[in-house]
């Protein structure tokens, strides 16, 4: 009987050494988070560095904690691997996730401290990895820059705060009416926050993406610039983009895996270029040379045509055809169908079918007729 009694309390035993050393990390960047939202820099010191407080503290943030998933000792201390979560106030509705690494000491009496964070192997940096983050509120934007000075973002602010409206009139409310910009000062900065080589994005003046340098989980929209290629721009591009740019974040929940990069890049670029009376041969030039010189292309382009390292004739050939095909729904069908053709395609669900049944029901053609139809709005546009 006694025997029976102990052999099931031989395997309940208490919390390892291992379990106790991440138990008390994890305690430590609760305390640390909960200082960096409380403005609290003598609370955030006592868990560690302080270079986070201070990159951080210009960011407007409603929550930020941390999830311990693994602890590596060390001889000096620990390495973790965390879950980072946070959401900026009043820009997203749900948090943002990053992987991160965190370097630990232990001093004397065992107590943890935080000595470095960076993004986790494989993982983009995010914005206050490459220094001080700088924010300048807008209307309806945020901007969020490294190395340039509050007066620099503030450009940058009003364009977006002209696209946001802009937006909203062609596309309609049913978006957050909100945009985050992250400004880093370079190309490699800017590619290091999408987790990417740079040669994939130079001459790229900005991209969108669901999340910047973060798992792709979360409807967290932010507008990255290339500050080389930006500044190449005169105003009137500068404003195309920001427009552009904003449309994706407007549209992301009506694009889905069914809709084709014609339409969504072409659609972002029709709201882009409304009222800027910019000719079709102004906007799109290299199509237009493409068809004096007898190449009007056969079909709309692929997917794969809209990758960033393809050669910068064919990628502007792509993004033209597809502007040309969202203005030619506008132009024959009208605007709102064009909305409409749009949100048809992207709530299919799947890639095969979408195109088709949309082009049927909402504008009452095939898929062969509005080719047909669409070379010779080309043609007669850009000859």
């Amino acid at each position: 009987m006694g025997l029976g009694l102990l052999l099931p309390l031989a395997g309940c035993g208490g919390p390892t050494a291992a379990d106790s050393a991440r138990a008390e990390v994890q305690q430590v960047l609760d305390r640390r988070a909960a200082a960096l939202l409380d403005h609290d820099e003598t609370a955030y010191g006592a868990t560690g560095t302080r270079t986070g407080y201070t990159r951080l503290r210009a960011l407007p943030l409603a929550s930020w904690s941390y999830r311990v998933t693994a602890l590596h000792r060390t001889r000096s201390g620990a390495t973790a691997d965390a879950e980072l979560r946070y959401r900026v106030a009043g820009y997203d509705k749900a948090p943002v996730d990053a992987r991160r690494t965190l370097t630990l000491g232990r001093a004397a009496g065992g107590r943890w401290y935080v000595t470095a964070e960076r993004p986790a192997a494989e993982a983009g940096q995010q914005l206050w990895d490459q220094g001080t983050v700088t924010a300048v509120r807008g209307a309806h934007s945020l901007v969020l820059g490294t190395g340039g000075a509050a007066a620099d973002l503030a450009l940058y602010a009003r364009l977006a705060d002209r696209a946001v409206p802009a937006v909203s009139a062609a596309w309609g409310t049913d978006w957050s009416r909100r945009v985050v910009v992250l400004v880093p000062r370079s190309l490699a900065g800017m590619a290091s926050l999408l987790g990417s080589p740079a040669a994939g994005y130079r001459g790229i003046a900005a991209v969108t993406t669901g999340e910047a340098g973060g798992s792709g989980r979360t409807p967290a929209d932010r507008v990255v610039v290339n500050p080389e290629a930006y500044a190449g721009l005169g105003d009137p591009g500068k404003q195309v983009v920001l427009t552009h740019e904003t449309t994706h974040v407007a549209t992301r929940a009506r694009t889905t895996a069914a809709t084709p990069l014609w339409l969504s890049e072409g659609y972002a670029d029709w709201i882009g270029y409304l009222g800027t009376g910019r000719t079709p041969a102004e906007a799109a030039p290299e199509l237009a040379r493409a068809v004096r010189n007898g190449e009007t292309p056969h079909a709309l382009p692929a997917d794969g045509d809209f990758a960033f390292t393809s050669e910068p004739t064919g990628l502007a050939r792509a993004y033209e055809a597809g502007w040309l095909a969202c203005r030619m729904i506008a132009d024959q069908w009208g605007a709102a169908r064009l909305g409409a053709f749009y949100r048809a395609v992207g709530a299919h669900g799947t890639r095969a079918g979408a195109v088709e049944e949309a082009l049927k029901k909402v504008l009452g053609t095939t898929p062969k007729e509005f080719t047909a139809r669409w070379r010779d709005y080309v043609t007669t546009q850009l000859d």
